[in-house]
């Protein structure tokens, strides 16, 4: 039966309807082969059927599939412990949900026990689309169908300091940032930002969210996105690539702000699943194990190198293996369909950005052929 028949239209209709992926490449019902680049918008960390995932998820369903908060299981502490370890926070304690919007309500509540109420996000932000994370999203087009949101949300520049200095005060519950704006076009603040920010935010008493649902799990080369700038954040808040491919959300805690959720503050009922956490730790120790992090820096600056000598592209901006493609002229819808017809998958968040996002294991020689795609179809442009 027909997607249109069967499923509301929030997404529109596919064009394309996928059956099979292993490692960076993905099959549709027509036998077409794809080079996924877009990797489920910074899902797929390790692309698509990888082996270790695979055998941890399988694994641990014919063990154990879900339990309810009212129990622990290996799994779970299993990862938390992962996650305070890869934080460097002793203090670090987490709190599991299914989603980044959800992760970012966990932090929109966790900041309600400051008791304040004012709260400062950046425009061109994206935090969710669940009401609470909807009213923290700086982007007025995505906002302005469901007004009214939550009331006293400031949104000031991406990576102006003197804004931020002048707009967050004592009266500041919260300020959350991206390290990266990822659905803005991969947009990046510029070096030191985030350290004026943990500065401003420390004198005032606010809480700083950082917001690493598409630059964590190892994506910039940095497990997080904002160590680079030698900060700890007060909130870090996690989804996409944190499951390997799995719903899995996280949202962190550090410091005095760690214990700040009391018994019957919040909850998710699928939040920590075993199938998730088990797909999570195998993700974890897999990019341990092969250095990945280091890999995925160098990709990134081939990709950069390479994609910016290309005519027709004024710009490739992001860190790592997220990375926004600037055109020169404003094309990116037509560009990313041209990929597809030579079968190649990425991403057009705007009108002139290509975002690319693929696993962090991707070989050198589908990179290559990335760039060489790129240039044909840039060519015949």
């Amino acid at each position: 039966m027909m997607w249109s028949e069967l499923l509301q239209n929030n997404y529109g209709t596919p064009a394309i309807e996928l059956v099979r992926g292993e490692g960076s490449r993905v099959w549709d019902s027509n036998g077409n082969s794809y080079l996924d680049m877009l990797g489920g918008i910074a899902t797929n960390i390790l692309g698509h059927a990888h082996p270790d995932i695979s055998k941890a998820v399988a694994d641990q369903i014919s063990t154990l599939g879900h339990v309810s908060n009212f129990f622990s299981h290996p799994q779970v502490l299993a990862l938390a412990d992962n996650l305070q370890r890869l934080t460097g926070e002793n203090s670090a304690r987490t709190f599991f949900c299914n989603s980044g919007a959800e992760a970012n309500e966990a932090a929109l509540k966790l900041s309600r026990t400051t008791g304040r109420k004012k709260i400062v996000s950046t425009i061109g932000s994206f935090h969710g689309r669940t009401m609470g994370a909807l009213s923290l999203t700086g982007q007025e087009s995505k906002r302005a169908p469901f007004k009214p949101l939550l009331p006293n949300v400031k949104f000031i520049p991406f990576g102006d300091v003197a804004a931020m200095e002048r707009v967050i005060t004592k009266k500041v519950a919260m300020f959350i940032v991206e390290p990266i704006q990822g659905e803005n076009g991969v947009v990046t603040p510029p070096a030191g930002y985030l350290k004026a920010v943990r500065k401003r935010t420390t004198e005032t008493g606010t809480l700083l969210v950082i917001d690493a649902v598409q630059t964590g799990m190892g994506r910039t080369g940095e497990w997080f996105g904002y160590e680079s700038e030698g900060i700890v954040p007060d909130v870090i808040t996690l989804a996409k690539g944190l499951g390997g491919g799995l719903p899995l959300g996280a949202m962190i805690a550090l410091g005095k702000y760690a214990s700040a959720f009391t018994p019957g503050s919040h909850g998710s009922t699928f939040g920590g699943n075993p199938l998730a956490c088990a797909a999570a730790n195998a993700s974890i120790a897999f990019i341990e194990e092969n250095n990945l992090l280091a890999e995925v820096k160098a990709k990134g600056e081939f990709l950069k190198s390479a994609l910016a000598q290309i005519p027709g592209i004024s710009d490739v901006r992001g860190d790592g293996l997220l990375l926004g493609i600037v055109l020169q002229h404003p094309r990116a819808q037509e560009i990313k369909g041209a990929l597809e017809h030579e079968g190649v998958i990425v991403n057009a968040p705007n009108d002139s950005i290509l975002r690319i996002a693929p696993a962090l294991n991707i070989p050198q020689a589908e990179l290559e052929s990335f760039v060489e795609s790129v240039k044909k179809v840039m060519r015949n442009d």
